[in-house]
C-alpha cells in the first residue's frame, strides 16, 4: 500500500507536479487548468463537474487515521482471441482496441517466426490484422479481400508496409474532423523515416496522409501513439526513444534506458514542445510501451499502461518458470528472449509530462503456467472499453486485453481482463477507520455521487466545510447520512436530502469519513430527473 501524507506532510512535493501560473483570481479557469501544476497553500480548485479519481493526491490535503492509496488489479477472464493464421503468428503485438459506437475494433501486427538451429527466422512479412466484436467478448476475422498473403487475399489484413511493426490507430475526436478521416494511425520505424501518418474513413481501408514521417527525432522500435487531447485542445503524441546511443536506420547503437518522449500538434503534422515524461517518486525503469489515453470518465486525467521490460538473467527462479527448455532454446539466439520477463504498470498525469508512475505492478505476469512469465507476456492493448459484467445485473465493467502465449506453437493469444469503472486506486481505510481533507475547491452542481464500496459493516460519511476547516450548517458530519454498498454512482444525503445546489461555485473543502469502505472517485452533477 501507498500511505497519503498526514497533516505535518501536506507541504510536500505533489505527485503530479505543481505551477500557478493559470491561477487567475485565485481560481483555476482556462481548460488547461485541470491538468496545471498549481501551488498547495489556500489555492482554490475549481473541478466544476468533472470526476476526480485518487490517481494521485492532487485534490488531498491532510489524513487522519488510516487511509491509504490502494491499488487495484485487473482480473483475468477469458482468451478471446488466438492468433493461429499464417499471417498472424507466434510474434502477434501491439494490440489496439477501440470501442466505436456499438462496434468494437481490434489491431495488432500479424508476424510469425521459427526458432531454427538458435536463430529467429521470419516466415513472413509484417502486417496489420484486424478484428471486430459486438461485445468486447467473442471476436471475428473478417475475411477482408485486401491483401494478398501466400496467393490469396482471404484474410484479415488491413495493411501491408511501411509502418505496419506497430500500426496504432486511433478515433480523431477533433471537433470538426472530417468524416473521410475520422480515424487516424501512427506506424513506422527509423527505416520507415519515423513516425507516418495515416487516415481512414472506415477504420478498414488506410492511406498514408504523406510519405514523409510527422516525427523524425526518436527510436520508434515501439507501439507509437497519439490522440485528441481535449484539455488542452490539441494533438498529443507519446513515443519510444532511448536515453543514450545512436539510434539511426542505418547505424543502430541505443544505450542507455527505453522511455518515452511526448509532443503536441494543431494538426498531426507539425509538431512542438517535444519533452521527456517526468516520473515523480519513482526510479529510472526501462518502459518498452507507452499507451497512454485520456480516461474517457475524466478525460483531463491522461492514464498510461507502460510495459515495464526487466531482463533478470539466470537465476535458481529463471530457471524454475516455466517452458525451461523452451526458454534455453530462445536464450541461444539472445539472451534477452529467455531471461528478459515483461509485465504492466499504470501512471497517471494532468500535465501529459510529469506522470505518477506506480512502481508496483498494475497487471502481474500471474500464476505460472506454460507459456507464461516471458519477454512480450502480459502486454495490455492500447486503449480500454466498457464491457457487459458477467454477474447479471452489475454495471459494465472496463475490459483490457493482454498478450499470452508467444514466442510458440501456433500463434500468441489475447487474454480479457475486468476491473471496475474508476477502479484503478482507492482511498482505503480498514474498520478501525480514518478521513481524508481535501483542498479548497468550487463546484458545479446540485449533487454529490461517489463510487465506493464497503463491507456491510463499513461506512463513508462527508462532510462540507469553508475554505477556512469550519462545517458549513446543514452538511456537517452530524447532518451527513451514513453511505455504505458498493455502487459506481452514489448520490450522498445529509438529513435526507441530496441538494448541495447552494454550496455550488462556494470555495468549500470535503471531509470524508471512511471505515472498512473503499472511495474510487467522486463527482459533482446536477439532480436527476424524475
Amino acid at each position: 500500500m501507498h500511505s497519503f501524507h498526514t497533516p505535518e506532510q501536506t507541504n510536500r512535493r505533489l505527485f503530479l507536479g505543481q505551477a500557478g501560473a493559470l491561477v487567475a483570481g485565485g481560481l483555476l479557469a482556462s481548460p488547461l487548468a485541470a491538468r496545471q501544476r498549481n501551488r498547495r497553500g489556500d489555492t482554490v480548485v475549481a473541478i466544476g463537474s468533472r470526476r476526480e479519481l485518487f490517481l494521485d493526491d492532487f485534490l488531498v490535503e491532510s489524513t487522519r487515521g488510516k487511509v491509504d492509496y490502494q491499488l487495484h488489479h485487473p482480473i483475468p477472464r477469458e482468451q478471446v482471441i488466438h492468433h493461429n493464421q499464417p499471417w498472424e503468428g507466434t510474434s502477434s503485438g501491439y494490440h489496439t482496441v477501440i470501442q466505436d459506437g456499438d462496434l468494437y475494433r481490434l489491431y495488432h501486427r500479424g508476424f510469425n517466426f521459427d526458432l531454427v538451429n538458435n536463430q529467429i527466422r521470419a516466415t513472413n512479412s509484417e502486417v496489420t490484422c484486424y478484428a471486430e466484436s459486438s461485445d468486447g467478448i467473442h471476436w471475428v476475422k473478417p475475411e477482408l479481400g485486401l491483401y494478398e498473403h501466400d496467393g490469396s487475399s482471404q484474410n484479415n489484413i488491413i495493411w501491408k508496409g511501411p509502418g505496419s511493426h506497430n500500426f496504432s490507430p486511433f478515433l480523431d475526436q477533433r471537433p470538426g474532423c472530417p468524416a473521410s478521416e475520422r480515424m487516424k494511425a501512427f506506424g513506422g520505424l527509423k527505416r520507415d523515416g519515423g513516425m507516418l501518418l495515416f487516415k481512414s474513413a472506415d477504420g478498414i481501408h488506410w492511406e498514408k496522409v504523406q510519405d514523409k514521417a510527422v516525427i523524425t527525432n526518436g527510436a520508434f522500435d515501439s507501439a507509437n501513439i497519439g490522440f485528441w487531447d481535449p484539455t488542452i485542445e490539441k494533438y498529443r503524441a507519446y513515443w519510444r526513444y532511448f536515453t543514450g546511443g545512436v539510434t539511426e536506420a542505418d547505424n543502430w547503437k541505443p544505450e542507455g534506458i527505453r522511455e518515452i518522449r511526448t509532443a503536441v500538434s494543431d494538426d498531426l503534422l507539425t509538431w512542438t514542445d517535444e519533452q521527456d515524461l517526468v516520473y515523480t517518486d519513482s526510479p529510472d525503469q526501462e518502459m518498452y510501451t507507452n499507451s497512454v489515453i485520456p480516461y474517457f470518465r475524466a478525460p483531463h486525467i491522461l492514464l498510461g499502461f507502460p510495459m515495464r521490460y526487466i531482463e533478470r538473467g539466470w537465476s535458481p527462479s529463471m530457471r524454475a518458470l516455466p517452458d525451461l527448455e523452451k526458454r534455453e532454446v530462445r536464450a541461444a539466439a539472445h539472451i534477452r528472449y529467455g531471461t528478459a520477463l515483461t509485465e504492466t504498470q499504470i501512471m497517471a498525469s494532468r500535465d501529459g509530462v510529469e506522470f505518477k508512475r506506480w512502481n508496483e505492478a498494475f497487471l502481474r505476469p500471474g500464476i505460472q503456467r506454460p507459456d507464461s512469465w516471458y519477454y512480450a507476456h502480459n502486454n495490455v492493448a492500447w486503449n480500454m472499453v466498457t464491457t457487459r459484467s458477467s454477474l447479471p445485473g452489475a454495471p459494465d465493467e472496463l475490459s483490457f486485453y493482454a498478450s499470452s502465449g508467444k514466442w510458440h506453437g501456433e500463434g500468441s493469444r489475447l487474454t480479457r481482463h475486468t476491473l471496475r469503472q474508476d477502479g484503478f486506486v482507492s482511498a482505503s481505510s480498514p474498520f478501525s477507520g480514518g478521513e481524508l481533507l481535501t483542498r479548497p475547491l468550487t463546484f458545479e452542481g446540485s449533487r454529490l455521487d461517489l463510487n465506493f464500496s464497503t463491507s456491510a459493516a463499513g461506512t463513508i460519511k462527508v462532510e462540507f466545510q469553508s475554505a477556512t476547516g469550519r462545517p458549513i450548517d446543514g452538511f456537517t458530519l452530524d447532518d451527513a447520512d451514513e453511505t455504505f454498498g458498493d455502487e459506481l454512482d452514489r448520490t450522498v444525503t445529509w438529513n435526507g436530502s441530496p441538494d448541495v445546489s447552494s454550496l455550488s461555485g462556494r470555495p468549500i473543502r470535503l471531509r470524508f469519513t471512511l471505515s472498512d469502505a473503499d472511495l474510487y472517485a467522486f463527482k459533482f452533477q446536477e439532480a436527476r430527473m424524475p
